[in-house]
């Protein structure tokens, strides 16, 4: 069984793949001379790498409120089986929120988007005690 401290750290393994996803399909488009360079010229991407470079960006934003949330959560008093119910709801979410991104579904990429922070109250709540 998959544990809060599990899903935090899927969580943080999620967010390093997506950036080393967005930064391999960026190098596709641009080459290992930007790579090996300064950047200060963004080169156009690709539609899928911009879809990945935007959904890294959307969950490196993301992070630090599901870290805040389970660190209240877990200051609280609350026990890794009462946080993990959002913790699971986050991390699948976020799962399927860069798959869905990446095949450039719109809609369902918002409902997906909005069933991760579902996720992060679920866990706020259960820091709040209402959970």
């Amino acid at each position: 069984m998959m544990t809060d401290v599990h899903l935090l750290l899927a969580a943080a393994f999620l967010t390093w793949f997506s950036l080393m996803l967005a930064s391999g399909l960026r190098s596709s488009t641009a080459g290992l001379r930007f790579n090996f360079g300064n950047r200060d010229e963004q080169p156009r991407l690709s539609p899928i790498a911009g879809r990945a470079d935007r959904a890294a960006k959307n969950l490196v934003e993301n992070m630090p409120i599901f870290v805040a949330a389970m660190v209240a959560a877990r200051f609280a008093g609350a026990s890794p089986e009462e946080i993990a119910p959002g913790a699971h709801v986050f991390v699948w979410a976020r799962v399927l929120y860069l798959g869905v991104y990446l095949a450039g579904v719109p809609y369902l990429r918002t409902l997906v988007f909005g069933v991760s922070i579902v996720g992060i109250f679920m866990i706020a709540g259960v820091a709040l005690g209402l959970g």
